[in-house]
């Protein structure tokens, strides 16, 4: 964590410098507003928490209950999840909270008894495999609490305006502000009354029955199964013996899903209450909590749970359905988006494979920061059209996953053929619900592969995969990765070729091309701006660190950063042994000895990957990616001080 850099801090580091339209925030909603988000669920708080990083962009988030969510439905956080907490800022906090899915057990019916359950497998949890991150499970009412507190400890200062009810909208043609906003007080003195707010954009976060969905003439595609089942969080004594472990249980009476929550006593159960009859109208969702608990303990035979407590329950039929589009432009209407839907309100599916907080956040990570580069004149509006061209898909993916996922849990005995079907599934297919199938196609911000070899273990269009390095300036052992914070900055990560710092080398030619007027740091980094205001620049040397000389490492990689113009020292890493561990990035992530460029999104996404000498290629990208505001050769040549 960085900080000082704008002078002395006494408090709470945190608590980052207030600036821009949320230091004066007028207490009840202004007339006019750069972006309105509609909801405060996982979507819109973790968008609220990117919008807060850009200060001069007037952000308001309006709730239609009258406070902070109390007991959220969602709990499974999974490891992409984690990593996303971790550039928010509070990933280690909030894996001291949750419960840590270690293993998965699966149950099934006793081959000398079927009328009983046996365990059948036990399997060491996805996360173990693939991430540095756990798979974990806590409340998503407190995820919520997080998010709002980065969102209210940002720069921006942005604070939900609860009791205010969405009711409608319309886009006009041409305006300063063209999306007219009506909205109603649900709460307070002002409950009942209605006024218009007037919105440059605005994003619909408001769930699965979403009133913005309706306003902008989105439908939901798709149907629900003929399926029920019914969940509840308990509080119980029981003589099964894997209460506190994650379970998959079949027997002759159905199935339930049991997850362990946060805090060492409660526990989550989705229990299957059958097929539903087409003529059932929904009448399903009545039933009864004493029937759902009924049905628990005749799946679990021969054990069972007294139920001491319910703190939540719901019944459900699973749903698999994805909006025709994330955004409000008709086919073949020729103009820029403006507005938005996330989360839910673009698609809904079974709860049981984890996604769907997961999912919604990350719709939220890929559309912040492009929202504030459209507003802060860093990028041009085309960029809000690779919202819905890059979300949609994966909610598709998202959706096919879970329908395979929901048919497995919900087999009857005599349809299983192998009983380990189910624990290979699950570990089988990892990736996909750990959060790191995703990957984007080929766009103004996704390069194409031409280069893709030069850094195999960073696949274009994926999430940017971490591994420890050393920092040079102090010896410390750190996740690259995790030294990226959701501020909506690009991350430029220069692998140096063989030489070492100080040599001539293809790095250091690339270093001085970096200080030149022909540079993207030249181009789009706006006048009066620290030198990586837009651009986050690192170097990573193959040398162990104890052999990097940071006096005689290049001076774009040593900027000067805040008002004080204090040198940043963070920015140079070593990738050989340190002493006692022996990780080595470029073997890791299959990085060329001749060096690489590794450009990653401010959402964590590679963006390209190139050599060290295609200066001219990735000039290119970034003209392509954003608006030229030319800072001045001279201010890029002060600030980076030397080369």
């Amino acid at each position: 964590m960085q900080f000082h850099h704008h002078g002395y801090v006494s408090g709470d580091p945190t608590l980052l410098p207030a600036a821009g339209t949320g230091v004066d925030r007028p207490e009840d909603l202004p007339d006019t507003t750069d972006v309105l988000i509609v909801g405060s669920g996982p979507a819109g708080m973790l968008l609220a928490a990117q919008m807060s990083q850009f200060p001069d962009v007037t952000t308001r988030v309006i709730e239609k209950r009258d406070g902070r969510l109390v007991l959220g439905q969602a709990d499974g956080i999974q490891p992409r999840s984690v990593e996303t907490f971790q550039a928010f800022g509070f990933a280690e906090r909030i894996i001291a909270e949750a419960y840590n899915i270690a293993y998965m057990n699966f149950w099934g019916p006793d081959p000398e008894d079927p009328r009983g359950i046996v365990r059948t497998a036990r399997t060491e949890d996805y996360a173990f495999k693939i991430s540095e991150f756990p798979h974990l499970i806590v409340n998503q009412a407190r995820v919520l609490d997080y998010f709002a507190e980065a969102a209210a400890h940002g720069p921006g200062r942005i604070v939900p305006d609860y009791g205010v009810e969405f009711v409608g909208l319309t886009v006009a043609d041409s305006g300063e502000h063209p999306v007219e906003v009506r909205v109603r007080h649900t709460a307070g003195e002002s409950a009942g009354r209605e006024r218009t707010i007037r919105a440059k954009y605005v994003v619909g976060c408001d769930g699965a029955r979403s009133g913005v969905r309706e306003a902008i003439g989105r439908t939901h595609v798709g149907a629900f199964a003929a399926h029920a089942w019914g969940v509840m969080d308990v509080l119980v004594n029981t003589d099964f013996p894997d209460w506190r472990t994650k379970c998959a249980i079949n027997s002759v009476a159905g199935n339930i899903l049991h997850i362990p929550r946060e805090g060492g006593y409660l526990s989550r159960m989705y229990i299957d209450l059958g097929e539903v009859p087409e003529d059932d109208h929904h009448r399903v969702r009545q039933t009864p909590i004493e029937r759902i608990i009924e049905k628990a303990n005749e799946i679990l035979h021969p054990y069972s749970i007294d139920v001491k407590q319910v703190a939540w329950h719901s019944v459900y039929e699973v749903g698999h359905r994805v909006t025709d589009k994330f955004d409000d432009v008709p086919e073949g209407v020729d103009r820029t988006p403006r507005v938005f839907l996330t989360g839910d309100a673009c698609h809904t599916h079974s709860a049981k494979a984890g996604q769907g907080m997961n999912v919604s956040m990350q719709d939220g990570f890929n559309l912040g920061w492009k929202l504030g580069h459209v507003l802060t004149g860093l990028a041009p509006e085309t960029l809000l059209e690779t919202y819905s061209a890059e979300r949609q898909p994966v909610a598709q993916q998202l959706i096919d996953f879970d329908r395979e996922w929901s048919s497995l849990m919900a087999r009857k005995p005599e349809e299983i053929s192998d009983p380990t079907e189910l624990a290979n599934y699950y570990l089988g297919t990892a990736e996909f619900p750990s959060g790191f199938m995703t990957q984007y196609g080929a766009s103004a911000i996704v390069s194409g592969d031409r280069h893709a070899a030069r850094a195999t273990g960073f696949p274009l269009g994926k999430r940017f995969a971490s591994v420890e390095v050393t920092r040079v300036c102090d010896g410390n052992v750190i996740h690259l990765g995790h030294h990226a914070r959701a501020d909506g900055r690009w991350r430029i990560y220069a692998f140096a070729d063989a030489p070492a710092a100080g040599e001539d080398s293809a790095l250091t030619a690339w270093a001085q091309w970096w200080a030149s007027p022909a540079s993207p740091l030249a181009r789009h980094t706006p006048a009066g701006a620290d030198a990586d205001a837009v651009f986050d620049v690192k170097a990573v040397y193959q040398q162990s660190f104890d052999e990097v000389d940071i006096s005689r490492v290049p001076d774009v990689f040593r900027p000067r950063s805040g008002p004080l113009g204090l040198t940043d020292w963070e920015k140079v890493f070593a990738a050989g042994a340190d002493g006692w561990r022996d990780v080595d990035i470029f073997a890791e992530r299959g990085i060329s000895r001749d060096g690489a460029v590794v450009v990653v999104r401010p959402d964590q996404y590679v963006a390209a990957v190139l050599p060290l000498e295609a200066t001219d290629e990735l000039a290119g990208f970034f003209a392509g990616a954003l608006r030229e505001v030319r800072r001045s050769g001279d201010a890029a040549a002060r600030d980076v001080h030397r080369v």
